[in-house]
């Protein structure tokens, strides 16, 4: 069964998108609009990215300490992408934007990571610094450094670690100072500059991806860093961090990109395990290599208030981490295409009958083995689930801009809630899938004259960006599940019980309903149990089995959801086959996934300190 299959059901059949035709926000459009922009994405994956995806590993990015280089066909297809103006679909008419539902924009991107994940980690890294521009910024920054993006002309990063502090972000030391460098008449006052206040940088920033390159006409650094008091001294912790536009090429008012050159010069290359696509750097700002106006110091602009530059950021930080779990996912989804298909024509061994003892029968190809078909059925559940996944938080942002009142605030409290799982979910278990289908390739598998060993390795980076599944973890069960008295997660368990009651009254469901109602509970008593003392210490002492279960429950609510859409939408299949495989991957995740969760919620309703309470010097 296609991708495309498999999205119009989630799509149409599922999440009912046409519904969202009759909103002010999308009425230009229609099913055909939007099956257009699922065509042109599928085409210009299949001809512009994915014949190059190999290439883009072996070729990995080289500097040659002036410029970094890049395989000439990343530019040519990141060019034919900003040329078709899918990077400003789901944006407003005023931006260039298409005003299409952020769903069927997340469809679309799904065929591009699949294509290829280092190449296409520029556009999600582009969009997202745009968004947060266009979300935190001024009308002037908008127009000169958010709406070239949009346009597919320039380039975006985010620098937020240091060699110093990962995920420890209230560590970090870069600094930026107001310009006031006043010799120059020319220049405005650093308060007053129409770009926004004017600062200089200066510090390092390391694992920035697209950090540097030749591509497009400019790069936008988005750059956290802290402003000095008077003294010299700056504020400790997260209250004392702001957010910067540091362009790599200064830019003027008007939105000229001039030849002047930032003082942002690359320090070096990170050699990855894959993800090679995708250039990271580590970038130094303000060491003097390229002085502006006679001085050191990476000029930048405030975006937003003083002190909320964290803040600002996590609408990046948000937007990129469903977006690393989409890739993770379109990872897991190329290795189960590849596995499957060499499933079917790798004839090895006989059936386990009477007749297959007859050494002299034909052989069988290997998807006719159960153990076989239990790896492909696990690639299935994993990556469909996942997919699935992330279209229901895409919709969630649909509600957030389009909804009722009513509708928009309980979007807003799930999208917050389900997204440390939809970063986190595809990225442990998808990779779990690229195993699989090494696996199902046997030694094959392990080869590059095969695929699959580079999906794993691209998808092994997913569960490090964008924050640890120990980071997520700590998030969901110390702020998520917990906020506003919680509220989020009494908003879920109405959603999952909503579906229970559909199932209830399905006889072939009827049975995971009821194993789903359980595990609903389970988790509501494990988080109960967790907080019972109130010591944080207890509480988050095993946030990543609790991270873990979670999102093993949100997934068998999924797949609930997947089955009974499949059932009452049938006849509207043109394939039996594509119900059955549906129904079979869901009854795939409740057998074999679900019951995972007792163990990990044990540890978690115990409190169990042994991970906690282990010493340093006892290794």
């Amino acid at each position: 069964m296609s991708l495309r299959q498999t999205l119009d059901f989630m799509l149409y059949d599922w999440l009912k998108v046409e519904q969202l035709c009759s909103r002010p926000r999308h009425t230009e459009h229609n099913r055909e609009t939007f099956d257009a922009v699922l065509d042109l994405s599928q085409k210009l994956a299949d001809e512009q990215f994915a014949p190059y995806n190999r290439l883009v590993d072996v070729q990995e990015p080289e500097f040659d300490g002036e410029r970094v280089h890049l395989p000439a066909e990343t530019a040519q297809a990141l060019k034919a992408f900003g040329d078709s103006g899918l990077i400003a679909a789901a944006m407003d008419v005023e931006v260039g934007g298409m005003q299409l539902p952020t769903v069927i924009d997340m469809a679309a991107r799904s065929y591009f990571c699949k294509a290829s994940i280092g190449m296409s980690g520029y556009l999600m890294l582009n969009r997202g610094n745009a968004n947060t521009i266009l979300a935190h910024g001024t009308p002037t920054q908008v127009e000169v450094f958010a709406k070239p993006a949009f346009e597919g002309r320039t380039f975006g990063t985010m620098c937020l670690s240091e060699p110093q502090a990962g995920s420890s972000l209230s560590d970090i030391v870069t600094k930026a100072v107001p310009d006031v460098v006043g010799a120059d008449a020319s220049v405005p006052d650093w308060q007053q500059d129409p770009l926004g206040p004017r600062y200089r940088l200066t510090g390092n920033k390391m694992w920035i991806s697209g950090g540097e390159h030749e591509m497009g006409e400019n790069i936008v650094h988005l750059v956290l860093a802290k402003i000095p008091d008077e003294s010299g001294k700056t504020i400790p912790g997260v209250k004392g961090i702001s957010l910067f536009i540091v362009p790599r090429k200064l830019v003027q008012a008007d939105g000229t990109i001039t030849d002047v050159r930032n003082d942002v010069s690359l320090a070096g290359l990170n050699h990855k395990c894959g993800f090679r696509g995708t250039v990271n750097t580590l970038l130094n700002f303000g060491e003097g290599r390229f002085k502006v106006r006679g001085q050191a110091g990476a000029i930048g602009y405030l975006i937003g208030e003083k002190g909320q530059g964290l803040k600002a950021m996590f609408t990046l930080m948000n937007e990129a981490r469903i977006g690393v779990g989409l890739g993770a996912t379109m990872l897991g989804y190329a290795g189960f295409e590849a596995s499957l298909d060499y499933a079917r024509q790798r004839p090895q061994g006989r059936p386990m009958t009477a007749a297959g003892k007859d050494a002299a029968s034909p052989q069988v190809p290997i998807i006719e083995h159960t153990d076989v078909k239990r790896m492909l059925l696990a690639q299935k559940a994993i990556t469909e689930g996942g997919l699935a996944l992330a279209l229901i938080c895409a919709s969630l942002v649909d509600e957030e801009q389009t909804g009722t009142p009513e509708a928009k605030a309980q979007a807003s409290l799930l999208l917050e809630l389900l997204t440390p799982i939809a970063k986190s979910w595809p990225s442990e278990w998808a990779l779990e899938a690229n195993s699989l289908a090494i696996q199902v390739l046997g030694g094959y598998g392990y080869t590059r004259d095969f695929p699959v060993e580079q999906y794993w390795r691209d998808n092994r980076l997913n569960m490090i960006h964008e924050g640890t599944h120990g980071i997520q973890g700590l998030d969901l069960l110390g702020r998520k599940v917990v906020m506003n008295g919680g509220q989020a997660l009494a908003v879920l368990g109405a959603r999952i019980t909503q579906t229970i009651e559909k199932a209830n009254g399905v006889d072939a469901l009827a049975g995971h309903a009821q194993a789903l109602g359980k595990a609903l509970n389970k988790v509501a008593h494990a988080t109960q149990a967790a907080w019972s003392t109130g010591k944080p210490e207890e509480a988050l002492a095993n946030a990543t089995p609790y991270l873990q279960a979670f999102g093993h429950t949100v997934l068998a609510w999924i797949w609930l959801e997947l089955a009974l859409a499949a059932q009452a939408n049938g006849n509207r299949v043109a394939e039996a086959a594509f119900v059955q495989g549906k129904l079979a991957a869901c009854d795939y995740f409740f057998h074999f996934e679900l019951p995972r969760i007792d163990a990990w919620l044990a540890v978690v309703s115990k409190r169990d300190m042994t991970c906690a309470q282990v010493q340093a010097d006892w290794f």
